[in-house]
């Protein structure tokens, strides 16, 4: 930064250093702005609270998420992450620290300051389907350990832990071919989430290794599930010859919500006149509905892989975790293919 400006490093450290009681005052306007203009040009982020705690560990870890406000409510699709995460760092003598996105704004408003907070952990776990990726690399490239809750392959150098989504998605697949089902569709939102990309992959690979159908109008994606995934598109697809419908599991549970809607309000029957699978667990709330064919993520193991990788990386050991599966459920909502309404 100091060759950059064009100045020594101690003119750097009293520029970045300075504080309302007038240290830098000695300092011309130019050279100032050259240091600031050199700072942010390398995407330095002033935090004196890291300076104050680099040298020595303090036992803490971050979890970052990215919501208005902290996870912890038992119906919360990352609840059970966090019960993983709380009792793996406390058996390995780690406090945890809470950061949410509420006082930069969420995710998509995070700027160049936007996650300098979280280096007042040792170490920081991130877990969010759509966390910035700038920002990230940005904490990878000063050397700050990071691991983040889902794959993240795209990020050179983001350490992850993630669910084998795509082996897990197959496998339902392949119940329901086994069942006799060949025109299956699945119902997805319109992002490129990893998990969302994983499920895919899965679903295809298996409709193409059971002979189905997997063309694009295999794959429906949507913007907004509720208005796209109605009970007459239903209709017309079952009319069509599909006989099964699977959805991805989200933190909203919208494709799957949807979908159930759309199915009922048809008027067709499950798994009488067709069948439907859930990529993921089924959301807490419906919990009292027929459990829907599919598998289950393995959420408290996820935020317990997610510690032993963090904590290894703040004790500057290389290590990596490997996918966790995730355990197939056979519910009650799929059954052989049915009479067309």
């Amino acid at each position: 930064m100091a060759q950059l400006a064009g100045v020594s490093q101690a003119t750097v450290s009293l520029v970045l250093s300075a504080r309302s009681d007038g240290k830098a005052a000695t300092i011309s306007e130019e050279t100032r702005q050259r240091v600031l203009d050199a700072a942010r040009s390398l995407g330095y982020a002033h935090d004196p609270a890291a300076r104050r705690l680099a040298a020595a560990r303090n036992n803490l870890l971050g979890v970052f998420s990215f919501t208005a406000t902290f996870p912890t409510d038992v119906q919360h699709s990352y609840y059970p992450f966090l019960v993983g995460v709380e009792q793996e760092a406390a058996a390995r003598g780690y406090d945890l620290v809470l950061f949410t996105g509420s006082s930069s704004g969420g995710a998509g408003a995070a700027g160049p300051d936007a996650l300098s907070r979280v280096r007042l952990a040792d170490g920081c776990l991130f877990l969010g389907r759509h966390a910035p990726g700038a920002e990230l690399k940005r904490l990878v490239a000063d050397g700050f350990p990071v691991v983040h809750l889902g794959r993240r392959e795209e990020l050179e150098g983001l350490a992850w832990v993630g669910a084998d989504y795509v082996s897990a998605s197959r496998a339902v697949v392949e119940h329901l071919a086994a069942l006799g089902h060949r025109r299956i569709v699945l119902v997805r939102e319109a992002d490129d989430a990893p998990a969302s990309a994983d499920r895919q992959r899965g679903f295809l690979e298996g409709l193409a290794a059971v002979g189905g159908e997997a063309g694009p109008e295999a794959v429906l994606r949507c913007a907004d599930p509720a208005s796209a995934v109605t009970a007459e598109r239903v209709r017309a697809l079952v009319a069509d010859g599909v006989t099964a419908f699977v959805a991805e599991e989200t933190d909203t549970g919208a494709a799957w919500r949807a979908l159930d809607a759309a199915v009922r309000e048809a008027g067709l029957s499950c798994p009488g006149d067709v069948s439907l699978g859930l990529l993921g667990s089924p959301p807490p709330d419906l919990a009292a509905a027929p459990v829907p064919t599919g598998f289950d993520v393995p959420r408290h193991q996820l935020g317990a892989a997610a510690v032993r990788l963090l904590a290894a990386l703040v004790a500057g050991e290389e290590a990596q975790e490997p996918l966790v599966a995730c355990e197939f459920r056979t519910g009650a909502t799929a059954g052989p293919p049915g009479r067309r309404p």
